[in-house]
């Protein structure tokens, strides 16, 4: 996790797991709004959506976490972050099922992954938490993000460094 012995996350429902991510990369939350559907795309990032002017790719954490989708209801909404990448920052948005609240999470509560018996990929997730009585499950979103742009390119490109 990080040194910081406090972080401020904002807490979110997806696919009934109770996730933060970091607050300090939230841009902000929106209301659904149109998806313009990429062809031959990926699932984990197959649209983009206008976001004051921007065109930002959507992504599905669902898809990292090997969870079924879902129809969106009226408490779904859409986070904008800006978080770095590989020396970079990039925006995205990520759907969720519903949003709760930022708050302080206390890092030294945090624990590392189990190695036997998760549910998740154990490389998407920093650590493990737990919040009134419930689970917090506290995404990789670096590892999760650069696995999945990989994905988005072949193998042959990957292979010659393409």
């Amino acid at each position: 996790m990080s040194t910081a012995t406090q972080i401020d996350v904002v807490t979110l429902r997806l696919g009934g797991e109770w996730m933060a991510l970091p607050a300090d990369s939230l841009r902000e939350i929106l209301e659904p709004v149109a998806v313009t559907r990429v062809p031959q795309s990926r699932p984990f990032s197959n649209g983009l959506i206008n976001v004051r002017g921007v065109v930002v790719p959507l992504t599905d954490l669902r898809v990292a976490f090997g969870m079924p989708p879902v129809d969106a209801t009226e408490d779904t909404r859409m986070l904008v972050f800006d978080f770095p990448l590989d020396g970079d920052t990039v925006t995205v948005a990520i759907t969720a099922d519903k949003v709760h609240e930022v708050t302080t999470l206390d890092v030294s509560a945090l624990d590392d992954v189990p190695s036997v018996g998760l549910r998740w990929p154990p490389e998407f997730v920093q650590g493990i938490g737990k919040q009134e009585d419930e689970f917090l499950l506290v995404p990789d979103l670096e590892a999760i993000f650069k696995q999945h742009a990989m994905r988005g390119t072949t193998q042959k490109q990957h292979d010659e460094g393409i």
